[in-house]
């Protein structure tokens, strides 16, 4: 009796797990999208930065700012909508979970 009673407890408790589980990849996925986003606006900013040094006019300075706001830009953008897809993928896995439990208990 007792082991049954275990087996349905363990039963009971493993979608739990796996939306723990699914919310571990997310923040993972996110953590490293933001590392990555963030490194790559240090790059373009050390390159702006580099790239100054050779500016010989107002027009080649608003040419240059132009330029790496516009890779700014892209770069917020990509990682936005990385964000964006992991976060959709999840809130997926969630519902599939949360579904199939609620059918399984419809269904007792």
């Amino acid at each position: 009796m007792f082991q049954d009673m275990t087996k349905k407890m363990n039963e009971s408790i493993e979608p739990f797990k796996e939306l723990v589980n699914i919310q571990t990849r997310m923040l993972e996925d996110l953590t490293r999208q933001q590392m990555e986003c963030t490194k790559s606006c240090i790059n373009a900013t050390l390159a702006q930065t580099k790239q100054l040094q050779q500016c010989k006019s107002a027009n080649d300075l608003l040419v240059l700012q132009q330029s790496y706001a516009q890779e700014l830009e892209d770069t917020l953008k990509e990682a936005s909508d990385e964000n964006l897809k992991s976060l959709h993928d999840a809130r997926d896995e969630i519902e599939k979970i949360t579904k199939d439990a609620f059918n399984a208990f419809a269904s007792e």
